[in-house]
């Protein structure tokens, strides 16, 4: 059945007198014809601030619905851009306030905690305040770009600017695909009505397959990254009686700039760099390595490296700099880079 592009309220009408248990996809399309922008406006603040509301398919939904004389598109796209800014700048003013805190605390609730922080942490480096724009379209980054360009100092213009950028691109993407598609989108909504409770029965099922999906992939890295953790205490007393471990802390630049602290006599190599300079470190010392990510993920990534190239004394530290901060330890401050010009000898 192909639903012409005019009258969607009539359309609306004869779905429901076809099929009137099929209330949930009736209900949604009555609010978007009634309340488009409202309902936008809310859906993407909620989905910016970082809950799990659908956005992007109501955005497409909304584009289809409003080429059939539903609601305004330009009035749909102003607030959504409003709802963008408005839902990052929570997470950016967070970051200017609490710095790496509020970072750890959103990967925490990631569906890749594990690779979260590194994402951001490459991405806000590598693309500065563009990052703002392509993290709209990147999974697991998108609500941590915010506080990652607030903690890093990037200055309100220039936030406001990159990610009214980014809302706009974003918005007219998904409303100009539901432009693009809107009999296809039509016949979808006029399917769906017609299978009821079916139709939720399957979008439910997609769902939860993909969340599975995800959990699956955390798992597998979970177990190659299952590698003998040193603790804090352990670390401690090697130093204490003069044992001259080597402490190396694989955080990026950003990261690093973000959180100045580090443990005594720390080094600092990126994660990227250790498998090229595994040469320099040495096999008879133990060599401490650490992050402050969940699960000691990129420590635990190095460690695995330097193990799989003979440095058998390789270990990631138990709880990362938080771990060993937590127990009143000594800090430090500014790791020393370890390069090409200046080598473990000198650094050390």
């Amino acid at each position: 059945m192909r639903v012409p592009r005019r009258g969607a309220r009539r359309a609306v009408i004869e779905w429901r007198a076809r099929r009137p248990d099929a209330r949930s996809v009736n209900t949604l399309i009555e609010l978007l014809l009634r309340h488009g922008a409202l309902l936008v406006f809310g859906a993407t603040l909620l989905a910016r601030i970082g809950a799990p509301v659908p956005a992007a398919p109501l955005m497409v939904v909304t584009g289809g619905l409003a080429v059939a004389g539903g609601p305004s598109l330009p009035m749909a796209f102003v607030v959504a851009v409003v709802a963008n800014v408005l839902g990052d700048a929570v997470w950016f003013w967070a970051g200017r306030a609490y710095g790496g805190r509020v970072l750890g605390l959103l990967c925490r609730f990631s569906l890749s905690p594990d690779s979260c922080v590194r994402q951001s942490e490459s991405l806000i480096a590598r693309w500065g305040g563009s990052s703002l724009v392509a993290a709209k379209f990147v999974p697991g980054v998108s609500v941590v770009a915010a506080p990652m360009a607030g903690a890093v100092g990037m200055s309100v213009p220039r936030f406001v600017g990159y990610d009214m950028l980014g809302g706009a691109v974003w918005s007219a993407l998904f409303l100009g695909l539901g432009v693009a598609f809107t009999d296809q989108i039509q016949e979808l909504l006029a399917a769906m009505a017609n299978a009821g409770a079916i139709a939720v029965a399957a979008l439910g099922l997609a769902v939860l397959g993909f969340v599975g999906w995800r959990w699956w992939r955390r798992r597998r890295f979970l177990r190659a990254a299952a590698l003998p953790r040193i603790e804090a205490d352990e670390l401690q007393a090697l130093i204490d009686r003069g044992a001259a471990p080597v402490i190396i802390d694989v955080r990026s630049a950003a990261a690093a700039q973000l959180d100045p602290r580090r443990l005594p006599g720390a080094l600092r190599m990126d994660l990227k760099e250790i498998p090229g300079r595994a040469a320099e470190l040495p096999a008879d010392r133990e060599i401490v390595l650490y992050c402050n990510c969940p699960n000691e993920a990129s420590a635990a990534l190095a460690a695995k490296s330097l193990l799989q190239q003979g440095l058998a004394r390789a270990r990631p530290l138990a709880g990362g700099l938080d771990g060993w901060q937590a127990g009143g330890r000594a800090l430090g401050s500014h790791a020393v880079p370890v390069t090409a010009e200046r080598p473990l000898e000198s650094a050390g």
